[in-house]
């Protein structure tokens, strides 16, 4: 039989390995966190996190039921920017970090478009989309652009290209830039796309300030840089994503022949899961 001794050091282990799995999450959260926020706000996440990080001596209870800060949010100035529009900012905790969430975009083109958000991959974009939905920011708001490598740009209520909210959320997944090829004739025949079609990625201006903006891809798309950070896939109605990008362009104000001949307007936009009906037996209920 094992000793009292040998039984406290078995807890005592087990302890231990499971604070320490909580530093190596809490860990990979702020080394997200730190990679696309700008260096100014950087300094003051490390230093958080260095605090973060530590606790060694912490007891089980105080590590399990402390608030974890999932995102950072980047402030962005509506006066140097007036096509940016303040509705506050979406919170920095209790932010799902797991499974997905289904966002219902609906238009004037036909079927709304199911896009299901990757909380795992993307939980700041995803909220940032949540939150905004929850606003009714991209409400009576329309596409501004079909670009030229067939993506539908939406989220932008200026519809000038600069729009957006008074705060920016980093890139959190962008693809890994394709490895040259060994030989030209290959090219990338074979590979899969960067950006399959019906991928739905967040696009910033400089790349890594993502704001409302995304881009709905209607067909693959593999830049030599890739630059969007990836936030879901279209689960339903792609057959209007592919209606929408065959609307005929014409130029914008700056001369690019990408914007839609024919408005693409967003009547609504919500994130959560659908209101089910009643049951007969539950309506009927006195």
């Amino acid at each position: 039989m094992a000793s009292s001794r040998d039984r406290q050091r078995k807890l005592a282990r087990a302890k231990l390995d499971r604070q320490m799995a909580r530093r190596a999450v809490k860990e990979r959260r702020r080394r997200r966190m730190l990679a696309g926020v700008g260096s100014g706000v950087a300094v003051l996440l490390i230093v958080a996190g260095i605090a973060w990080a530590g606790g060694a001596f912490d007891s089980d209870d105080a590590e399990t039921t402390a608030a974890e800060d999932i995102c950072a949010w980047t402030p962005q100035s509506a006066t140097a920017n007036p096509n940016l529009k303040d509705v506050g900012t979406p919170p920095t905790t209790d932010i799902p970090t797991s499974g997905t969430r289904t966002m219902t975009i609906t238009t004037n083109q036909g079927d709304p478009i199911k896009v299901s958000l990757d909380n795992t991959l993307s939980p700041c974009g995803a909220e940032s989309l949540a939150f905004l939905a929850g606003k009714k920011f991209y409400d009576n708001t329309d596409c501004h652009e079909i670009t030229t490598y067939g993506a539908i740009r939406c989220g932008d209520p200026s519809g000038t290209g600069q729009g957006g909210p008074t705060y920016s959320v980093y890139n959190e997944n962008v693809p890994s830039a394709p490895e040259p090829s060994p030989s030209a004739s290959t090219g990338t025949a074979g590979k899969a796309p960067l950006y399959p079609k019906g991928t739905v990625a967040l696009i910033g201006d400089p790349p890594g300030t993502n704001g409302s903006q995304f881009l709905i891809f209607a067909k693959d798309y593999s830049p030599a840089t890739p630059e969007f950070s990836i936030v879901g896939t279209v689960a339903g109605g792609l057959e209007t994503v592919t209606k929408m990008s065959k609307i005929e362009t014409v130029a914008n104000a700056t001369g690019d022949k990408v914007k839609p001949k024919q408005k693409i307007t967003i009547k609504s936009l919500t994130v959560g899961d659908e209101a089910t009906a009643p049951s007969p037996s539950a309506s009927t209920q006195s």
